[in-house]
């Protein structure tokens, strides 16, 4: 590795998506004031070689001293009732009252009776011994992961096919791959930094072919030679089409198909018909299209395809993920440099978890708990008579269980249920129905949060240590810059302290070891346990990896470096050493729409945001791209039903009605409509997963959360609230709570942060009634006002109320209310980039007076890193005529950061007046 960090700096890992960024963390300080001051991309590690997304960039910012300690769980807490507060307690009252909880339930009930839910963004460390309690102390496989709602496609996919849950391929295939085949994945929003390597990729290399299979035409799509918007669900059609042409023109690779492979005589028959011309119509592409991937995927060059949710959230999941490699093994694209299938990890630690064994249908070391051999094996290692053989349940089955009655009591670590789960109403019921609730949880105010009965507090990073595994197989470490705030303790040690208390109250069962004395231990203990296998992690000690730097695995002992690529010698890891192709017919979505729900509703990732936002939600500049909940759709959409842009309109699915606001969005062909997967009930009444449906995919297990069929109609809500205030860093977490608490029976509802470092909070209400006079004056308080001090137009004749508070000379509080459209958008965004700017008072006539409010003027934040809006980037366009991006870049910054605004930059820059008279 390169030269050590100096002293007041750590090396670790980013703790979002599963691209595995290095990070730099530099702190100042000692004891508890010891803080955490800037965080920058590490340039010695493999993974992102210095670069940070907008969201690793902003670390820094989520630790600050005076939104942590207000936004942490510190202390554990427990209610003996439902209705009961919650009280301080210790840590050995806390966890012998757990133990005493689920040792009862197991004795009455029998082990399947209690359950544990885990989370992608666990350390390896700490998903091992949670997977050690559950089998080996608990006695039951009831335990999953919140990467069964991303990845467990993906995982059955490589194992079906290829025999081994491994990915094959690497990074470094993205410098040198002929075709890149994109399906399912924004990568631009999703995984920014791989996307900054595939740009510099296409710029070394021009004549690369990059194809974008997705509905949407999204910032990736933007960069494709070749872009396929496909119906929905339609993806294993468009593969069977794309081999159906490749075996027409002979582009199969029948010598490595005859020498390496299985079952390709099967899958033949089932895409003999599978034309072009049939998938053209089945997936909504023209067929001529189609044949021109296929030649492209067949012969440009080593082929590497990336996929993400788009094929993994998806009731046939598994055979779009098995269609897809079937590509890959049918022309001979694997096993080679550049060539590949690499699914792309959503959560930073997915793969750890799947390493370790931890979901219901896995054991360690990639062993299978249906297996008798394997069962045998990790109960003699682990020091116990034997492991449940009973099936366990999935995440989804698993909290129909507990609604059921089946499960009794459930313990939930670093994940957020409520919000994530599909059909999330379901979810509410399921835990409001159980009889004791664990929350092991670093932040307050989640959606889950109400459902405990026990809180736990846990520490997060960056005040872990351990290890986690990215996309590529390459294990990095995870290092602690900072010591958790108040009793908050690491998730491992949590789990290992409630085994053995749990084991003292369940004798008979085996003496398992859980008495480890810090994370380095445990890793030496699962590393051990994977040797000789195909993930074998046995000489990768920490020493090593502190030596070394992160390692791709296999790299067992005496290796002197990990293993790039996979299967270079054309043997699987099946009993055969074939690959497997998979004969799987197409099958469409589990919810077509219809004509009482006509559109297809489709959910992906805000650009800035991550998951449910418990993390990000700390950084409000993060917010400023996608200020606030919408639902998007095509505008001949909103043209059919009179709507225009800002209206509110009622989403309504099967499950439930969600109100949201409307935006026009070119991204998307008629029939269908997009929401942000990001807004829960922590921002959004009702949370978006009340749309969801929970159909799952028969191998996988895998929730189909990116489709379901919704009617849209206006929302009949005339009456409407918008407030909009700067807080003081410290009252952050004091002050969404108490406007939360606003939100009363409004049909509509939402509370975004917004700003920079002088941040604020943006409160949206709509209803069918008036709101009442005292609702304003509590909003004015949450913000720290006096309504009897504030400036205010009233016009009672037609409800139209305005309210302004000032600090230090400037707005730093607005309140607009009014019947018939009135503090609705286009109003809302006003009202938040006047308090941005911090508007002085004597230019806020406008914010008065209504007929006035189009003197205010509108902007749009394109670039998050430096607060760059859409407006600036035009006005310099029109002030210079110059529409270059290195000019734009140059002059306002924009794009110079992460990069993630590249493509809406350019997009801007290519619709903006070529010269400065035409603009003006």
């Amino acid at each position: 590795m390169d030269a050590a960090p100096a002293a007041d700096e750590v090396r670790s890992t980013c703790p979002y998506c599963g691209v595995g960024c290095g990070t730099i963390v530099r702190t100042e300080g000692a004891g508890e004031a010891r803080r955490v001051v800037d965080v920058r991309g590490d340039p010695a590690h493999p993974a992102n070689f210095g670069r940070l997304c907008t969201k690793g960039a902003t670390l820094a910012k989520t630790q600050r001293v005076e939104l942590v300690r207000p936004g942490r769980l510190l202390v554990p807490t427990l209610r003996t009732g439902r209705a009961a507060p919650r009280a301080r307690l210790g840590w050995d009252d806390a966890l012998d009252h757990a133990a005493d909880r689920f040792a009862d339930c197991i004795a009455r009930h029998g082990p399947d009776s209690v359950a544990f839910y885990v989370s992608g963004q666990l350390l390896t460390e700490d998903y091992y011994v949670f997977n050690k309690l559950a089998r080996a102390v608990a006695g039951t496989n009831n335990i999953d992961s919140n990467s069964r709602l991303c990845m467990s496609s993906a995982v059955a996919g490589y194992r079906r096919t290829l025999g081994a849950d491994a990915p094959p391929a690497c990074y470094e295939d993205l410098d040198l791959a002929g075709c890149l085949f994109i399906a399912g994945s924004n990568a631009a929003w999703a995984h920014p930094v791989l996307m900054r390597r595939i740009e510099d990729a296409r710029r070394a290399r021009p004549e690369m072919k990059i194809v974008v299979v997705d509905p949407r035409r999204t910032d990736t799509a933007e960069l494709a030679d070749l872009h396929l918007p496909i119906l929905p669900g339609t993806d294993v059609a468009l593969c069977h089409a794309m081999l159906h042409a490749m075996l027409w023109e002979g582009w199969v690779d029948r010598a490595y198909v005859d020498a390496h492979t299985e079952g390709f005589d099967a899958l033949r028959a089932v895409v003999r018909d599978c034309t072009p011309a049939w998938a053209a119509e089945v997936c909504g592409v023209p067929a001529e299209s189609i044949v021109t991937a296929a030649r492209w995927f067949a012969t440009a060059g080593p082929t590497l395809s990336l996929y993400c949710q788009g094929l993994n959230q998806s009731t046939s999941g598994t055979a779009k993920n098995a269609a897809l490699i079937g590509l890959h093994l049918a022309t001979g694209q694997i096993g080679r440099p550049g060539a590949g299938p690499l699914s792309l990890t959503g959560q930073p630690n997915a793969m750890g978890g799947r390493e370790t064994g931890t979901m219901a249908n896995l054991l360690p070391g990639h062993r299978d708990p249906s297996d008798a051999h394997d069962r045998a094996e990790m109960a003699r290692r682990w020091g116990v008579a034997e492991l449940p053989a009973t099936p366990g349940l999935t995440a989804v089955e698993l909290f129909e269980a507990i609604g059921a009655g089946r499960v009794r009591c459930v313990w939930i670590a670093c994940t957020n249920p409520v919000q994530s789960l599909p059909d999330s109403e379901a979810v509410r019921t399921a835990l409001a129905a159980a009889e004791f609730v664990v929350l092991q949880e670093a932040y307050s105010g989640t959606a889950t949060e109400p459902f405990a009965d026990l809180l736990l507090p846990a520490s997060t990073w960056p005040e872990k240590s351990g290890t986690v595994t990215n996309s590529e197989r390459r294990v990095s470490r995870v290092r602690a810059a900072l010591p958790p705030p108040g009793e908050a303790r690491a998730d491992w040690a949590i789990a290992a302290d409630f085994a053995r208390r749990l084991q003292a109250r369940l004798p008979g069962r085996g003496e398992a070891r859980f008495d480890w004395d810090g994370p380095g231990a445990v890793w030496d203990e699962w590393r051990a346990l994977t040797a000789g296998r195909d993930l074998d992690l046995s000489g990768l000690s920490w020493d090593v990896l502190e030596r070394d730097g992160p390692q791709q695995w296999p790299y067992p002992e005496g290796a002197g470096a990990g293993r790039a690529r996979l299967y270079e010698d054309g043997r699987f890891a099946t009993a055969s050493g074939r690959a497997r192709f998979a004969a799987d017919p197409w099958r469409a979505v589990a919810e077509p729409p219809d004509a009482r729900r006509p559109l297809r509703l489709l959910t992906g990732r805000t650009r800035d945001a991550w998951h449910g936002g418990s993390r990000t939600g700390l950084v409000p500049q993060l917010f400023a791209h996608d200020p606030e909940p919408s639902l998007q759709l095509a505008p001949v959409e909103l043209e059919r039903r009179g709507l225009v842009e800002g209206e509110l309109v009622e989403v309504e699915s099967r499950r439930g009605a969600l109100t949201l606001p409307v935006r026009a969005s070119g991204t998307l062909r008629a029939g269908q409509a997009f929401v942000s997967m990001h807004w829960g009930p922590e921002w959004l009444r009702g949370g978006v997963n009340g749309l969801t449906l929970g159909a799952i995919d028969p191998v996988s297990k895998q929730p189909e959360l990116k489709h379901a069929a919704v009617s849209v109609r206006r929302a009949a809500l005339p009456y409407r609230l918008t407030a909009v205030g700067r807080v003081a860093p410290h009252r952050h977490a004091e002050v969404r709570e108490a406007l939360r608490a606003c939100f009363g029976d409004s049909g509509h509802a939402s509370c975004v942060p917004f700003g920079r470092d002088d941040a604020g909070w943006a409160l949206r209400l709509a209803s069918a009634s008036p709101f009442g006079d005292l609702l304003p004056c509590s909003i004015a308080a949450a913000f720290g006002f006096d309504p009897g001090a504030l400036l205010r137009y009233e016009d009672r004749r037609f409800g139209r109320l305005r309210w302004l508070g000032a600090a230090d000379g400037r707005l730093a509080f607005a309140l607009a209310a009014g019947a018939g459209g009135e503090a609705e958008e286009p109003e809302a965004s006003r009202l938040r980039s006047t308090v941005v700017d911090a508007t002085p008072l004597r230019s806020l006539a406008a914010l008065l007076d209504p007929s006035a409010a189009d003197a205010l003027p509108r902007a749009r934040t394109v670039c998050s890193c430096v607060g760059v809006t859409d407006r600036q980037i035009l006005e310099f366009v029109a002030r210079t005529g110059d529409r270059r991006l290195d000019a734009v870049q140059s002059a306002l910054s924009c794009g110079t950061g992460c990069g993630s605004c590249r493509v809406e930059v350019a997009r801007l820059l290519a619709g903006a007046p070529a010269t400065p008279a035409a603009a003006a």
